[in-house]
Order: C-alpha cells, then sequence, then structure tokens
C-alpha cells in the first residue's frame, strides 16, 4: 500500500538506501539533494520504502501544488525492486486530492499507459562512457573534429577549480541576462546545490582558460548511481568563438572514458542544443511530464 509522508516523517536513511540500490536511481532523488532544492517535500512510499516517489510541492494564493524544481531535470517514481508501468501508475493515482495542479517531470524509466493526464515527451542525451576514448571519438561528428582541432590552435587548457561562484558569475554575465526565469533565490539554490556536492565528493568543475589564463568556459557535473550530469556551465562569447565548450565536454570525455559511467547531457528539447549533443555520439532519451488540473473553473482554464 502506498503512503502519503510529510516530511518530518520521511525515513531519510531508508529513503537514500533506496535510491542507491534502484535501478534508475538518480542524483536529483537523493534527500540531501531534494531538501536542497525543494525544501519541505513531502513522499510517497510503498512497501517498507521499497519504492519512492518525491513530491516537490509549493503554496501560491492558498492552493498547493506540485512542480518541477530548477536543477533536477527527471524525479518520478524509484523502486529497488521490479519497476512496471502499473507500479507508476498507482504512484500517479496516489498523489493526494490536495495537490491541485502538477506539472512534474517522471524519469527515463517510468513507463506507463495512463491517458487520462496529460502527457508531454522531452528529451535528454546520454553517452556511454564505458568504451575507449579512441572508439567514443569515432563517433564524434565531422564538423565536431574539426572545432576540436581548432580549440587545441586556440591554446585552450582546462583546469579544475572547484569554485562555483567563477561558473555562476560567467553564465549570468553572457546567456544567463536572457534567461528570465531564474530568479536570484534560484542562484543561491545552485550555490548551495553545488557547494554540498562538492563537499560530498558527488561533483567537479571543469574551467577552460584562454590564453592569458582567463576564464573562458566552465561546467558543472554531479554524479551518482553510475551517472555524471552536465548539470550547470557558463561561457562567454570570446569562449564560444574559441571552442571551449566542446573543447570542456572532450576533455571531461576523455578523463573518464572506460569507466562504467553514462555522461547526461540534462537536455534538450532545443534542436540546436540536441545536435551539439548528438555531435559526440549521444542517444536521445525520453522522460514524460505529467500534467494533472484539479483547479476549479475558471481557473483551471488558464493552466491548461
Amino acid at each position: 500500500m502506498i503512503q502519503y509522508l510529510q516530511n518530518e516523517n520521511i525515513d531519510r536513511r531508508k529513503w537514500d538506501e533506496t535510491i542507491a540500490r534502484s535501478f534508475n536511481g538518480i542524483v536529483y532523488a537523493y534527500s540531501w539533494c531534494l531538501d536542497i532544492v525543494s525544501p519541505g517535500w513531502n513522499a510517497l512510499v510503498n512497501n517498507d520504502y521499497k519504492s519512492v516517489m518525491p513530491l516537490t510541492w509549493r503554496k501560491k494564493y492558498g492552493i498547493s501544488y506540485l512542480f518541477q524544481p530548477f536543477f533536477t531535470q527527471q524525479l518520478g517514481v524509484f523502486s529497488s525492486e521490479k519497476s512496471d508501468a502499473d507500479l507508476v501508475q498507482q504512484f500517479l493515482d496516489a498523489i493526494p486530492e490536495q495537490f491541485k495542479f502538477v506539472e512534474i517531470n517522471l524519469n527515463t524509466f517510468n513507463h506507463f499507459n495512463l491517458h487520462k493526464f496529460s502527457i508531454k515527451q522531452n528529451l535528454t542525451h546520454e553517452l556511454d562512457l564505458i568504451e575507449s576514448y579512441e572508439n567514443i571519438a569515432k563517433n564524434y561528428s565531422d564538423n565536431l573534429k574539426r572545432n576540436l582541432k581548432k580549440a587545441q590552435n586556440n591554446k585552450l587548457q582546462t583546469v579544475f577549480i572547484n569554485q562555483p561562484d567563477a561558473v555562476i558569475k560567467l553564465f549570468r554575465k553572457n546567456r544567463g541576462a536572457e534567461v528570465l526565469t531564474l530568479k536570484e533565490r534560484d542562484y543561491k539554490t545552485l550555490v548551495t546545490l553545488m557547494h554540498q556536492a562538492i563537499h560530498k565528493g558527488k561533483a567537479q568543475i571543469i574551467n577552460v582558460l584562454n590564453e592569458q589564463n582567463e576564464l573562458c568556459a566552465g561546467a558543472f557535473f554531479i554524479e551518482s548511481n553510475n551517472k555524471v550530469i552536465f548539470l550547470f556551465s557558463g561561457l562567454s562569447e570570446e569562449g564560444k568563438n574559441l571552442n571551449a565548450m566542446p573543447f570542456l565536454i572532450d576533455s571531461f570525455i576523455r578523463q573518464n572514458a572506460g569507466k562504467n559511467i553514462t555522461l547526461d547531457f540534462e537536455g534538450s528539447n532545443n534542436v540546436n542544443l540536441a545536435r551539439f549533443y548528438k555531435s559526440f555520439g549521444s542517444k536521445e532519451c525520453v522522460y514524460p511530464q505529467v500534467k494533472i488540473n484539479r483547479l476549479p473553473f475558471p481557473v483551471n482554464i488558464l493552466k491548461r
């Protein structure tokens, strides 16, 4: 029987053990990560934590709703035992009626045959790194190979300095200036998440310096369950011209090739980004977004 638990009643030790043992475990689902991105999160728990689902919620205008927190691409149902479409269905049906609106992402292993919810299929891209670097690089696109040669000629260098603030500052100064959905509180959450992941030994930051030793690209990688996620990055206009980001990702692949891990690019539905990730030989993976609208009329019309 699936139980609904308030935050203070969640056994975090059992919860994290389940995520660690789950065939679809992912870093976003650990309690320490949820505590940062969605303080006060609640949960659905089945069979003494054999299967679990986090409920990341907020309240606005007196209405409780479930949402997908920034910096957690996928959540959904996680299980240390066999999971199938029926189990995922049971968890979705068990979401309490008090949550009048639901818009959450499940994970790539959560499949179900339900038609009463609104479903959107999202894309991420993954690259297995168990092969040698030489074998992985054979699948690079011709355009990527040309850009990597240009990057080498630009005398770029990678450095490993775990300073989250520098990468975030680089992002905010460039592409972040156009991303209006990220507020000051979200950047503070990201800084906390980065520092905590680094403290736990679950993350690293790779920076790329130009010939003058100035930062032109940086990326934050976070890992668990044999998966490394390309969670956040910053890139200057100069870095773009110098092909610093292809150089950075290739450096990561060189460093980790031959290991039993998967690199998750964490996106994207954006055609240009998808093309870039595919240029490394990555494969498309689909994860569903579920929307449930229980809002009263006429508010429900506004959230369709």
